[in-house]
């Protein structure tokens, strides 16, 4: 935990000193905040003033799609709506430009019918014509953005992928039990009765089918006899001990082949209707967390009697000894995978203000990019909108970007 927290500071400490500023709301001037400072006018719009002139221009969002309107005024007095037209042109982080157009409106104002989409970033650039005069303002309106030095970020461990087409996997998460593969467990058995001489393996070990494992003196020809093993395998059990009389047909060792073993996995209610033989599946230990893929070979027809659930089964291969027949193990089974035309890392999303974002780069600066998701699964999320397919987006400690926008105190005011 000591470790954790000395590593979360000092990326704190990197990202403090890297002289990024987290421009906060619509009308703050970029590093200052001179648009706190802004003159607002009746409506709460920003004033812009020229020779004796002024346009008070804010962004509606009453409940409708965030658009552009102005009110006109000469000398402090108000203009009718009908003395001049307003263009606001709006560049945003990479030089993507747009352009609403304020006209005239019955109610005394200008208004744009072009939505103002999110976020409200950008570099402002205001043509006003009115009773003759033309008047031109520029100011940056920025929100959600902020400057880290790529030095800086790749030593945070912030990397960045463009984003593009993915894959979504319909993905049910269930449990299961190791057991072995019926029809390779077999007895060691003794042929005839009488007392155990010698006995030769035991449990855990690795034995060859023929392999001596215990002597037995006949009861009958009082003669010694050898039992094999009937197939090669581990030892499970041994039911015997040397001076102990062997019954004739008494089972004194069981083996089993473990070099693969059945995975039984318990699937539930409704989920068992979507599971088909050759479903991708990855098998993952609870002790240690490693995980291997399969398919899914079959479903059971009768159901578990003391759980009610029904029974799927996969192999899985066990060359190395180390999944243990047994073992409970958690398994995701695929069992469709849709593609889509694009999509993200899970890493990569974020929540800013009441939306879904992830964060996208322009030479040293970041900035937030509110997006509408689709599907998803354990590691991805398909975008619907908001996002284009080839956008540099961070997918690795987006946490920190986020934490660097907000610790300047982002707002959303007009």
């Amino acid at each position: 935990m000591k470790i954790r927290l000395l590593i979360t500071a000092f990326l704190a400490l990197a990202l403090a000193g890297c002289g990024s500023s987290g421009e906060a709301g619509h009308g703050h001037d970029e590093g200052d905040h001179a648009e706190e400072e802004a003159a607002r006018g009746e409506h709460g719009g920003r004033l812009l003033q020229q020779h004796g002139t002024t346009v008070e221009l804010a962004i509606a969002e009453d409940g409708a799609p965030p658009t552009y309107q102005a009110w006109l005024y000469r000398d402090g007095k108000p203009l009718p709506a009908t003395s001049g037209e307003v263009d606001v042109s709006l560049v945003r982080l990479g030089n993507v430009r747009e352009t609403h157009k304020l006209r005239a409106r019955e109610d005394g104002r200008l208004a744009a019918t072009t939505v103002v989409a999110e976020p409200h970033s950008f570099d402002v650039n205001v043509t006003a014509r009115i009773q003759g005069q033309t008047l031109q303002w520029s100011f940056p309106s920025y929100e959600g953005r902020t400057v880290i030095e790529r030095d800086v970020a790749n030593r945070s461990g912030i990397r960045i992928a463009e984003a593009g087409p993915g894959v979504i996997a319909d993905e049910h998460e269930v449990q299961g039990l190791l057991t072995p593969v019926e029809g390779r467990v077999a007895h060691a058995m003794a042929r005839f009765p009488g007392p155990i001489r010698a006995l030769r393996a035991n449990v855990g070990d690795r034995v060859s089918a023929g392999q001596a494992l215990a002597s037995i003196e006949s009861n009958l020809s009082l003669s010694q006899y050898t039992v094999t093993a009937p197939i090669s395998g581990v030892v499970l059990s041994r039911d015997a001990s040397v001076g102990a009389v062997a019954a004739e047909g008494a089972p004194l060792f069981e083996i089993a082949d473990l070099s693969s073993l059945w995975v039984d996995l318990h699937v539930f209610g409704a989920d068992a209707t979507h599971l088909r033989p050759g479903a991708a599946v990855t098998v993952t230990r609870m002790s240690d967390g490693a995980s291997t893929a399969t398919t899914l070979e079959r479903v059971l027809p009768g159901t578990a009697t003391a759980s009610q659930s029904t029974v799927a089964r996969a192999r899985i291969d066990n060359a190395d000894g180390l999944w243990r027949p047994g073992s409970a193990v958690t398994a995701k089974v695929t069992v469709a995978r849709q593609p889509v035309d694009l999509a993200v890392p899970l890493s990569a999303l974020q929540t800013f203000r009441d939306w879904d974002v992830v964060f996208v780069r322009v030479g040293d600066t970041y900035e937030v990019r509110p997006v509408t998701l689709g599907r998803r699964d354990g590691t991805r999320a398909e975008v619907l909108s908001g996002l284009r397919a080839g956008d540099p987006v961070v997918v690795e400690q987006s946490y920190l970007v986020k934490a660097d926008i907000e610790k300047s105190g982002a707002s959303h005011d007009h």
